[in-house]
């Protein structure tokens, strides 16, 4: 039978991120998705305009209760953006329905150094609330600084400060913990703490010289699928890294227009092959 995962994330129509690209990377990796969407936008927020959106936290709960009524069982509950910070003790709720699941939170809330436009104080005092529940968090270099209370410009400056940081967030609850887009002197990588294990895992990647919505939520879905599918962390990491720096480099060929994300379509071919990996290393 297929891992079945609930996918509490945003529906954006354009720009190839959240639920959109979510469902078809976990899909062609074998995981059944039930989305629970935390709202529903026209576009993502980043460039086109004024966005139409509609808040779906009255939806959360119901969804919910109505799942337990059935006597669903969920392996994965993976959360992402959150449109208020009530939707937190909604996915608390999530955990504690299905406490055997996998509980993933990606804490979107943050890039390139700043918060987004639609995350207040109280979302990341809560997101870090949230984060403390699960069994792995995949920040990006910006949000893990978030959660830590640094600044959220603040970047390592070598691999023992990114240990650190996997250490202090691994400290607050979660057993494993990624961070995505590590920069450190010339190396880009991505770093992960195992703390079953206490092992550190690095996977490094070519940086492209484009921005794309929904890379996150690509990485953290691969990642999920992977370690849903039986992988281990590096070797995951190491799937997530690679999917991704083909679909990056695959759009920044074609020159599209960056606001529509990457051209996921055509890569999702490489998820199907489950290729063995190593272009891995520890930390």
């Amino acid at each position: 039978m297929n891992k079945k995962t609930a996918a509490i994330h945003d529906l954006s129509g354009v720009g190839r991120c959240s639920l959109t690209v979510i469902m078809p990377v976990l899909s062609v990796m074998g995981i059944e998705v039930c989305p629970v969407p935390t709202a529903i936008l026209s576009t993502h927020t980043g460039g086109f305009g004024e966005v139409e959106m509609r808040d779906l936290t009255d939806y959360i709960i119901p969804a919910l209760n109505h799942y337990k009524r059935l006597g669903m069982k969920f392996d994965c509950v993976y959360s992402g953006f959150l449109a208020d910070p009530e939707q937190v003790d909604h996915c608390l709720e999530f955990f504690r329905a299905f406490p055997d699941s996998f509980k993933v939170v990606d804490p979107v809330m943050a890039d390139n150094g700043k918060p987004y436009r639609t995350c207040t104080q109280e979302q990341i005092k809560r997101m870090g609330e949230l984060a403390s529940a699960a069994d792995m968090i995949t920040p990006n270099m910006t949000e893990a600084n978030i959660l830590l209370g640094n600044d959220p410009t603040y970047a390592p400056h070598s691999q023992n400060d990114v240990k650190t940081m996997l250490l202090k967030l691994a400290h607050s609850g979660p057993k494993t913990v990624v961070i995505t887009s590590v920069y450190t002197g010339s190396e880009s990588y991505n770093a992960g703490y195992d703390s079953l294990n206490n092992r550190f895992w690095k996977v490094p990647f070519t940086h492209v010289n484009a921005n794309y919505p929904g890379t996150g939520d690509v990485f953290a879905s691969v990642l999920t699928g992977s370690l849903l599918n039986g992988d281990s962390l590096p070797i995951a990491m190491n799937r997530a890294a690679m999917f991704l720096e083909l679909a990056i480099k695959t759009t920044y060929s074609y020159n599209t227009d960056t606001r529509e994300g990457i051209l996921l379509e055509r890569c999702l071919g490489f998820l199907s092959e489950n290729r063995s990996l190593f272009d891995y290393e520890q930390l």
